[in-house]
């Protein structure tokens, strides 16, 4: 059938986790963690002073979670994942005991207090958490989509009442700012400022790309409610991919790709490598105490018609993307896609003064 069940994709997930952080480990201090996964220095040095370097990830235990975290570790961070379910709490419950930088907490992404005990102690939130279908067929539902709509808005709200958390990096998807109506007309730029039109995405029945774009909005939102000062960044990455990915990512990838065929034609239909999109959500965070600020489009790679094929194979999704022996190339692309403004912080480190996002009018 092409589709992983969630229980299957779970046991990946988490073993692949715990392999990176174990190569992650290798070589580095093991120097005991706190409690909460907050490193302090040795003794002798200050009477336990606490680096200020703990950072919570959601959702750690994910295709991008996992790598995030790895890249994390090489930075040097303490790094706390959040942990969703039982069964993804039992397979790495020894995480916290056996590598040093490391440790693990369950909190209920919709309960605010759950979220703040999560949270407290760490400088920085990582909200790369997703909902999906257990089944791991349809992978997404309009269902999901309101769940996930409901998190951003906890986990925003969290960061902004734990008084420890300054920055959160906040995981949306170039969903949220490509599905738009199109004027045949003239060739249309996708940026960071183009929002995905949510009625078209209801009359398309997208839930995916609703989903992240509301997530989105309502973490924007949230921030500009709280009561003090949180920096926010949002990373809109392409369909991620990357070693094993077909299996690991499968019921998210699954999702990303309704509407491929729309998406390929013109020209939006891109994948970004997880190790790469790992290290924008640093680089950004890290930005973020001098410069980086509101939304950040990441993809590496546009899909041409062979890359097509093979992605409908690996994936077990036959004419998703090319009808059914379609030898035609396409038509010259409507869209260009723009990642200049990551490519710039990556590059250059050149200020953010255009983005402002708390107070627009959603179209």
């Amino acid at each position: 059938m092409g589709a992983m069940g969630r229980s299957e994709g779970a046991v990946a997930e988490a073993e692949a986790l715990r392999k990176a952080i174990l190569s992650g480990c290798r070589g580095r201090s093991a120097r005991k963690t706190g409690p909460v996964g907050v490193r302090r220095s040795r003794e002798g040095d200050g009477g336990g002073r606490i680096e200020g370097r703990a950072v919570c990830v959601t959702g750690g235990v994910s295709f991008v979670g996992s790598a995030l975290v790895d890249r994390l570790l090489d930075r040097g961070y303490a790094v706390r994942l959040l942990v969703e379910t039982q069964e993804d709490w039992d397979k790495l419950r020894e995480t916290e005991t056996l590598w040093g930088g490391v440790s693990a907490v369950m909190a209920d992404m919709t309960d605010m207090d759950s979220l703040c005990r999560a949270f407290d102690g760490c400088t920085g939130v990582f909200h790369t958490s997703s909902s999906l279908d257990p089944g791991g067929i349809s992978g997404y539902s309009k269902h999901m989509a309101e769940i996930e709509v409901r998190a951003a808005e906890r986990v925003i709200e969290a960061c902004v009442r734990t008084e420890s958390v300054r920055k959160c990096v906040f995981t949306s998807s170039l969903l949220a700012c490509t599905w738009r109506q199109s004027d045949p007309r003239s060739r249309r730029v996708v940026d960071e400022s183009c929002w995905s039109d949510e009625q078209l995405c209801r009359d398309k029945k997208l839930w995916y790309a609703l989903g992240k774009t509301m997530a989105e909005k309502a973490a924007w939102e949230a921030a500009a409610r709280g009561r003090r000062d949180l920096k926010l960044a949002t990373v809109c990455p392409a369909l991620v991919t990357g070693s094993g990915f077909h299996r690991r990512n499968i019921a998210a990838s699954i999702a990303y790709l309704k509407g491929a065929r729309e998406m390929f034609a013109e020209g939006l239909l891109v994948t970004v490598d997880v190790e790469k999109l790992a290290g924008a959500h640093v680089s950004i965070y890290e930005a973020m105490s001098s410069h980086a600020c509101g939304r950040y489009i990441c993809y590496d790679r546009v899909i041409e018609r062979g890359e097509a094929e093979e992605l409908e194979r690996r994936l077990g999704i036959p004419s998703r993307i090319l009808l059914s022996g379609e030898t035609a190339a396409p038509c010259s692309p409507s869209s260009e896609l723009s990642n200049q403004k990551l490519f710039r912080l990556m590059n250059s480190g050149r200020k953010c003064t255009f983005d402002v996002y708390s107070d627009l009018t959603w179209n």
